[in-house]
């Protein structure tokens, strides 16, 4: 075969290779979450060969150690104004959560992105981590460098689906929000001189949710639904739709060739009105075709994102839920790693493949008492979702149908199951009752939690993150003593 040929078909190979680099995002804000080592088997099992962490916890990059899965480590954005000021602390993050772990020689943690923040320029977070954001960003990228890193890790900034916008929905109108412009051109400058990637969220959920002009269909990939037509540009789809209005926003302040990564997108399956795994599916489906075919956005045809990250593995049922129940429901696995639908990270069998050998708690919930009083059960059962998930009860939600006593029995049991089926949390006042009968109805599950909690998945390594945040701030103090 002849050299320029065989150089042509490498070309071509590589090519393909970067369009289909698909991940996810592995969140732990949960109160029983599954043990690292089980996660990591999950992941392998589904072929995934790429994670994006929302923090460095050593137990969970010890479990990653020796896998050769293409990892990012993130930043808290706690950390960012304490990073931002001290180059010291900088370079105790980057010695404990990073070179610690890439020089381990076999069991090393494939560490390739040290992501700074957790999407700090989120609209509801206001201004509070935006003057602290490139600086934190630059100390950390002056630490990997001076642990001779920077070639092996790149240090990105994952921004919001707000930061970006189109008030016509149109990508030609495509810009980042006013309050984050100036911010964002420096980082971009930031990034393109150290040649890494522009990190964002692409959310049509949460555009289907928040624009009337934007019909479900046409966010579900479906075949027939009517395109969007943009200066004779045409869109079929809200994802090339919602990609193209970052991509004029890049353009639009100088960046028109930056790499992106799709540092987050995915579907909820439960929490809220088209919060479906039928919807998830449908959708999960539209977009690995869509990034299979690698044709592309109409603003960058065959240019589709270098990596993309699905979010998220699994439920997490501590996440927020301020913008919507939905939140504790992203997973395209249950919290106990078993799969929703089906759906491939691969292009091959359409099946997932569940987490093995998982240890549940006993076979036991708790439910309402019907010989008792219940006249003031309701508000036992608002305390109990103060405090426990209840997510599933919202309108639109899996368990939303179920009619009264059921819905207080649901709430009684997610507190009890919380509380490691401790007897005392399923007194209520005398108006729970424990029992070994399943109270689950049709798609509504009643769940018995994971034999695990964060109480009990302390573990020495775990020291480390404390010395972290204590050297920060001794390094913080040390001026006022001086």
């Amino acid at each position: 075969m002849p050299p320029n040929l065989s150089l042509l078909i490498f070309l071509l190979a590589t090519m393909a290779y970067r369009s289909l680099a698909v991940g996810v995002n592995w969140g732990t804000t949960a109160s029983h979450p599954l043990p690292p080592a089980k996660v990591v088997e999950l992941l392998k099992s589904n072929n995934i060969t790429r994670v994006k962490l929302l923090d460095a916890d050593p137990l969970v990059l010890e479990a990653l150690s020796g896998s050769n899965l293409g990892v990012t480590v993130g930043i808290p954005n706690g950390l960012l104004r304490s990073l931002n000021s001290s180059k010291k602390a900088a370079q105790s993050w980057v010695h404990d959560n990073v070179t610690r772990y890439v020089s381990s020689g076999d069991s090393r943690v494939k560490i390739e992105y040290v992501a700074v923040g957790d999407e700090p320029f989120l609209q509801s977070y206001g201004e509070q981590f935006h003057p602290f954001v490139l600086g934190a960003a630059i100390n950390i990228q002056t630490a990997l460098t001076q642990a001779n890193l920077d070639s092996k890790v790149k240090v990105v900034v994952p921004c919001s689906f707000d930061s970006y916008l189109s008030e016509t929905s149109l990508p030609s109108k495509g810009h980042f929000r006013a309050d984050v412009n100036r911010t964002m051109i420096q980082l971009l400058m930031f990034l393109s001189k150290h040649n890494s990637p522009f990190f964002a969220t692409i959310s049509p959920f949460l555009a289907f949710q928040q624009n009337k002009n934007i019909s479900l269909d046409f966010t579900l990939f479906k075949i027939y639904t009517k395109a969007h037509n943009d200066s004779r540009r045409m869109y079929k789809n809200s994802f090339d739709l919602n990609y193209d209005i970052l991509v004029n926003a890049l353009s639009t302040v100088g960046f028109p060739k930056i790499e992106i990564v799709v540092s987050q997108i995915g579907w909820p399956t439960d929490g809220g009105p088209n919060a479906t795994s039928y919807a998830a599916e449908t959708f999960m489906t539209g977009l690995m075709n869509r990034l299979r075919s690698k044709l592309g956005t109409p603003l960058r045809p065959r240019d589709p994102p270098v990596e993309t990250y699905i979010f998220s593995l699994l439920d997490e049922d501590q996440r927020s839920i301020s913008t919507g129940n939905f939140e504790r429901h992203w997973g395209v696995f249950t919290f106990d790693g078993q799969a929703k639908y089906r759906f491939d990270f691969t292009q091959g069998s359409n099946s997932l493949v569940n987490a093995q050998n998982v240890e549940y708690l006993p076979s036991k919930w708790c439910v309402v008492n019907n010989n008792r009083d219940l006249s003031n059960a309701t508000a036992s059962a608002l305390n109990a979702c103060s405090l426990a998930d209840c997510s599933a009860l919202s309108p639109g939600g899996s368990c939303s149908n179920i009619s009264w006593p059921g819905n207080i029995s649901y709430a009684f049991n997610s507190y009890y199951q919380l509380r490691n089926q401790s007897a005392d949390s399923c007194d209520f006042g005398g108006l729970g009752l424990i029992t070994t009968v399943n109270p689950s109805v049709d798609n509504c599950r009643f769940l018995v939690q994971l034999n695990t909690s964060l109480s009990d998945t302390l573990h020495p390594a775990s020291v480390s993150q404390w010395i972290t945040l204590l050297v920060t701030a001794i390094l913080l103090l040390l001026p006022r003593f001086t």
